[in-house]
């Protein structure tokens, strides 16, 4: 897991740790000590902690005046044990809506399981968007939507469809941020 590497092609328009609005502001990253870990195995230090033992992320993308984001995600979603979703809402969500962020795309490639509690932070987080918000979780592995269905929590977020195999890799984020709103938009007529 090591070897794996945030997504870098946006760093020419958009870094974290450069962003005085970003929950990263400031933070000073090695390429050579490895730090942050998920179970036994390092992770690549690009990755950023936001205080959860199995997932980590990466902010690829915020576009303050669309109010969209691109976070990219790695490891095993963890509510049962480690209620991610509480980590993940109160540190980086909050932060983010504070900022006027309404739109969250998620890219889940590197999400290799997902274990579910219960829905009041996926609910709040649906609630605190607003109406013109929504999160879309795209490229999610089958067997971590399936268990995100099983416990009705698919009804929070967008996904399935062309969100599951869609090449945002190809695009440039505001590219990729229309393309899925288009998917979005569709579904919502």
């Amino acid at each position: 897991m090591h070897d794996i590497e945030p997504y870098y092609n946006w760093r020419h328009l958009y870094i974290a740790s450069e962003d005085e609005r970003s929950p990263f502001y400031g933070r000073a990253y090695s390429e050579l000590e490895f730090t942050n870990q998920i179970y036994n195995y390092v992770l690549h230090p690009q990755w950023d902690f936001f205080g959860s033992e199995t997932l980590c992320l990466k902010i690829l993308f915020v576009d303050y005046d669309e109010k969209y984001c691109f976070i990219e995600l790695i490891g095993e979603w963890n509510d049962a044990i480690n209620n991610d979703i509480m980590l993940l809402k109160r540190e980086l969500i909050d932060e983010l809506l504070a900022v006027g962020i309404t739109k969250f795309v998620l890219m889940g490639e590197n999400v290799l399981n997902f274990h579910a509690s219960d829905d009041s932070y996926y609910e709040e987080w649906f609630e605190d968007h607003g109406e013109e918000g929504w999160i879309a979780f795209v490229n999610f592995r089958e067997h971590v939507l399936k268990e995100f269905q099983q416990y009705n929590l698919d009804c929070y977020f967008y996904s399935g469809g062309e969100l599951d195999d869609f090449n945002w890799r190809r695009f440039s984020p505001g590219q990729a941020f229309g393309n899925i709103q288009k998917i979005i938009q569709k579904r919502l007529q």
